[in-house]
């Protein structure tokens, strides 16, 4: 019969095993959890970690892009009554509010909805993840909200297949988008592929009229396309103009034109972003905060 004393000398040996093999196997995630907030990031880990406050502009300082506000504002007021709508690509110039408007109608058609009505929610999912769009599609499917899920500067290189998973999703396989999901994707890119990559499938290729088609019909998978154009010297100022009202900034017309104009020259760019920068600029030399 075995004496207790030597189980007794193991127990600390075996004690730090059962130690390493918990720190070994990783806790499970926890319980998806649609109700922890109105917005989630799409992680590496696969699971939607809730955002508890959005960093979105008010859909009023969305100047310069009316036509565009109107439409995907519309489409996307559709979906979340229950109603068809389509996938939308925002795309052309940089700093002109793409992922700012997509954020702004979120928080607009929310804060308008019926009492007692479910929210629409919001999902980014980073570029990188996009191979893993197809899981998340399954994960929202059976969830009775409605799911917005957007990338912000979405575009491919090359020898990038990760596309084919985004059209896959987008298309929904034998099963179908799912019902209560759209997907909104921003790009400097309408076709979401560099120029020179369609060059080179057009060069290499066996048969590059099917090659090209391959890659460039991603961007058909989007019912809904909204260009986002460089703007002019009046619509910058316009924007300027917005911002100062909205914040109470208070400066002379003449002064706040030229600074605003100096400022969009020296970074050879107008563009809403510029504008933005240049108001936070202007608001820490007056010693005013932007809230």
């Amino acid at each position: 019969m075995t004496s207790p004393a030597p189980l007794d000398a193991l127990m600390p040996l075996l004690e730090r095993i059962a130690t390493a093999l918990e720190r070994a196997v990783p806790p499970a995630p926890p319980a998806f959890d649609p109700d922890a907030a109105d917005a989630f990031l799409w992680g590496p880990e696969r699971r939607l970690v809730p955002v508890p406050e959005v960093a979105h502009v008010d859909m009023a300082l969305l100047t310069g892009i009316d036509r565009a506000r109107e439409i995907l504002v519309e489409n996307t007021e559709r979906f979340a009554r229950g109603l068809p709508a389509n996938n939308a690509l925002l795309w052309g110039a940089r700093g002109m509010g793409k992922s700012s408007l997509v954020k702004a109608a979120h928080a607009d058609i929310n804060a308008r909805r019926p009492e007692g009505s479910r929210p629409m929610k919001l999902v980014e999912i980073h570029r990188e993840d996009i191979e893993a769009l197809p899981d998340l599609m399954a994960l929202l499917r059976p969830d009775p909200h409605r799911w917005l899920v957007y990338c912000d500067d979405l575009s491919f290189d090359a020898d990038d297949t990760s596309y084919k998973s985004l059209k896959t999703a987008l298309d929904g396989g034998i099963e179908g988008r799912p019902a209560n999901v759209l997907f909104y994707a921003t790009s400097n890119r309408r076709h979401l592929l560099a120029r020179d990559m369609v060059e080179n499938e057009r060069s290499t290729a066996i048969n590059p009229g099917e090659a090209v088609e391959e890659k460039v019909s991603l961007s058909d998978r989007f019912g809904l396309w909204l260009f986002f154009h460089k703007c002019s010297q009046d619509e910058y100022l316009a924007m300027i103009d917005a911002y100062v009202a909205r914040y109470g900034l208070e400066v002379a017309p003449e002064r706040l034109r030229a600074e605003a104009l100096e400022w969009a020259t020296t970074r050879g760019s107008r563009s809403g972003r510029t504008a933005f920068q240049y108001i936070q600029d202007l608001a820490g030399r007056l010693g005013k905060t932007l809230d």
